[in-house]
């Protein structure tokens, strides 16, 4: 017979609420995917609030599989967004979502702004994303708000399970010059957003997140904490004289200059010093290297469980796993660390290749003895290795 109640129970269990994925201050709560996207600006502006910021926020884009729900649920927690100064506003195509969002990285510009800036999340599906491609570019290019800062939600649906296409968007999201997060759990859906915008304000560049419909459409019990995810500012990055974000008048050719020689670096020093990508596991003899990133990162982890393969069995038979946050670029100090010592290192990715190429590319120059084997969608011999 189960125990009865206490009071003390029954009244946390009164306390709880479904809206509590939108009003916990601080705390675990459970939550889907696409409610983490609309709970995300509510804690950004609550961490601006607490670092003397007033901002606010703007959600815009275009319903799409997998990201289909993002409106509905916004327009359900309306009343929360609005408690912080949070706008919805879904726009009738891609394009002009994106330069909604490109428009209110401008808003400092002018002198009779409410706001110390705003910071703005844009959605779509991955056909949504390729359509979007002049407004991306010319607003990456421009940059983003120092207090401002974009977030773009590339909705990839790679079963096709209810998309025009099996899409992937690294590949063009890479060709506008777009850093690409790619989150491995709802957790991480908070985690990186938050990160995100942060990146997106230090080097005035937008950036994306990766959103396949296997996560955004899952539901986990998360943290709340406003505090959890601390942004740190790199100290081994120099920031140019004028600084990397929006401003006017402003030259094609300095915008040019701007992104090719500053704020792509500036990200990669963002990764380091703020540690998005890791090594999970490690051993004092590690022969063979992992090297992972998003949902190929749980496929991983549970290939591995399904062998009998743990932390401490990967210690022992010699195996390091490397858990990448940033997709693109890929930040190449972690990279050299990760290989030290490793005879083959195995690249484990969903669709077209994007870590495969740019880790064979970081590891080219190693002498002779010191450049492990790269296997991936192809093995050490060129031959197709069935790698999905």
């Amino acid at each position: 017979m189960n125990a009865p109640i206490t009071p003390s129970q029954r009244a946390l269990m009164e306390d709880i609420s479904l809206d509590d994925k939108y009003t916990l201050e601080r705390g675990r709560a459970f939550i889907t995917g696409t409610q983490a996207l609309i709970r995300l600006p509510m804690l950004q502006r609550e961490r601006d609030l607490k670092a003397g910021l007033n901002t606010a926020g703007y959600i815009t884009g275009y319903r799409g599989s997998p990201l289909t729900s993002v409106d509905m649920t916004a327009m359900k927690a309306k009343k929360h967004l609005d408690a912080h100064h949070v706008k919805f506003h879904p726009c009738i195509n891609e394009d002009l979502a994106a330069t909604a969002v490109w428009g209110t990285q401008q808003a400092d510009l002018f002198p009779q702004g409410k706001y110390d800036g705003v910071f703005a999340m844009w959605y779509g599906t991955g056909p949504g994303v390729d359509r979007c491609g002049d407004v991306f570019k010319h607003a990456n290019m421009a940059g983003t708000a120092k207090h401002g800062g974009v977030l773009v939600l590339a909705g990839d649906d790679h079963a096709a399970k209810s998309s025009t296409t099996a899409h992937q968007s690294e590949h063009v999201l890479k060709a506008w010059g777009m850093p690409v997060l790619f989150p491995s759990s709802v957790q991480e859906y908070i985690d990186y957003g938050l990160h995100a915008w942060a990146m997106s304000r230090y080097t005035g560049l937008w950036v994306a997140m990766k959103c396949v419909t296997d996560i955004v459409e899952s539901g986990a019990v998360v943290d709340f904490d406003p505090d959890r995810v601390q942004t740190i500012i790199p100290e081994d990055f120099e920031i140019p004289a004028g600084g990397m974000n929006i401003r006017w008048p402003d030259s094609v050719l300095e915008q040019e200059d701007r992104m090719s020689n500053f704020k792509w670096y500036a990200a990669l020093a963002y990764v380091r010093a703020n540690k998005l990508n890791q090594i999970i596991w490690d051993s004092p003899k590690a022969k063979i290297g992992i090297i992972t990133a998003g949902k190929s990162y749980l496929d991983t982890r549970q290939a591995l469980a399904d062998l009998g393969i743990d932390e401490e069995v990967a210690k022992d038979i010699g195996i390091r796993l490397y858990k990448i946050g940033m997709t693109w670029t890929l930040e190449a100090e972690g990279v050299h660390a990760f290989a030290q010592g490793l005879e083959e290192i195995i690249v484990v990715e969903e669709k077209r290749q994007i870590l495969e190429y740019a880790l064979k590319e970081e590891l080219y120059n190693l002498p002779d003895g010191q450049r492990p084997r790269v296997v991936g969608k192809f093995d050490d011999t060129g031959e197709w290795s069935n790698n999905p």
